[in-house]
């Protein structure tokens, strides 16, 4: 069995709203054992026998269109590729100190050359970014809800779905995984 996390896209945000009681039963509809969810922003851990995760994606946002009557985006990631995620030197320590944000997003797949391109003209004076495989690491000295930077314009910009949470999320997820 592999340990794993669905990080959802738009749960609990702009009305799209679902108790995690509902969500942890949807999960247990697909045949998951040991569900749980960490914080109500969409993040469901769970193990599965499964070894294709993007097929295991597909079918988790099908059931959950179907369970809650809207589209949710679905990125896994096992819990071996948080502990690397959590951990991943993107940016150095001072700027980390120093700035106001630091998210990471889940992308759908890696991004391509072209898109690469496309992420560095993201970058600037308040708000860096990193590219490490499927994952985007934003560093900004502003506080997300001011930046000029968002989920949306990433997604148009670069055409590829997406889904955000904060690095102290991320590393309180991945200590709670490590402790179980």
């Amino acid at each position: 069995m592999s340990r794993c996390i669905a990080f959802l896209r738009a749960v609990n945000v702009g009305g799209r709203t679902v108790k995690m009681a509902a969500l942890r039963d949807a999960f247990e509809a697909l045949g998951f054992t040991g569900v749980e969810t960490f914080i109500a922003s969409g993040n469901v851990i769970f193990e599965t026998r499964a070894r294709d995760f993007a097929a295991l994606e597909r079918k988790i946002e099908t059931h959950l269109n179907t369970a809650f009557g809207f589209e949710i985006h679905t990125f896994i990631r096992g819990a071996d590729e948080l502990a690397a995620i959590a951990s991943h030197p993107a940016f150095d320590a001072a700027e980390v100190a120093a700035a106001s944000t630091f998210v990471v997003g889940f992308l759908a797949a890696v991004p391509s050359a072209e898109a690469l391109r496309t992420i560095q003209r993201f970058n600037t004076d308040i708000d860096r970014f990193h590219v490490n495989d499927r994952e985007l690491y934003w560093l900004s000295r502003q506080r997300q809800s001011e930046s000029t930077f968002s989920n949306a314009q990433f997604e148009k910009a670069v055409g590829m779905r997406s889904t955000f949470r904060g690095i102290s999320t991320l590393q309180k997820l991945n200590a709670r995984l490590e402790a179980s």
